[in-house]
């Protein structure tokens, strides 16, 4: 079941996680039509914390293929990458960029990830839409 009762909708062969964002969508794109904006990408990708391996309290940031920790001698475990997928990346005809995530609600999980984006990217746009243009 979708997570707060949303409902998926596909518009250009584009699969959006609920109406709100397809609507969203919608709406960007007749602002393409009308020249103000230029580009819009859909669900661009974020990383806000890169992979690391961690064994015996030691993390590494790089570790060989099959590395085995010297103090155990077990492989060497790796801890995946945080990322975050935006709703749409959406460049203006004057160049500037928002990045845009339409909610219906904020999580607290959506707002730490909204944190570290922000302090991991400080020179993007972050915009969150409550529901969406019709």
């Amino acid at each position: 079941m979708p997570k707060f009762h949303n409902k998926k909708t596909r518009i250009d062969n584009i699969i959006f996680d609920s109406q709100a964002e397809a609507r969203h969508y919608l709406y960007l794109k007749s602002l393409m039509a009308a020249g103000v904006v230029t580009q819009i990408e859909c669900h661009p990708k974020y990383e806000l914390q890169p992979a690391y391996w961690k064994c015996c309290g030691v993390v590494h940031t790089y570790v060989p293929r099959k590395y085995t920790c010297p103090l155990c001698g077990k492989p060497v475990p790796k801890v995946r990458a945080i990322t975050y997928a935006a709703d749409f990346r959406v460049t203006y005809r004057d160049g500037h960029q928002e990045i845009v995530d339409v909610k219906g609600v904020e999580t607290p999980q959506f707002k730490d990830k909204k944190k570290t984006f922000e302090f991991r990217y400080p020179g993007c746009n972050l915009i969150v839409v409550k529901g969406a243009k019709a």
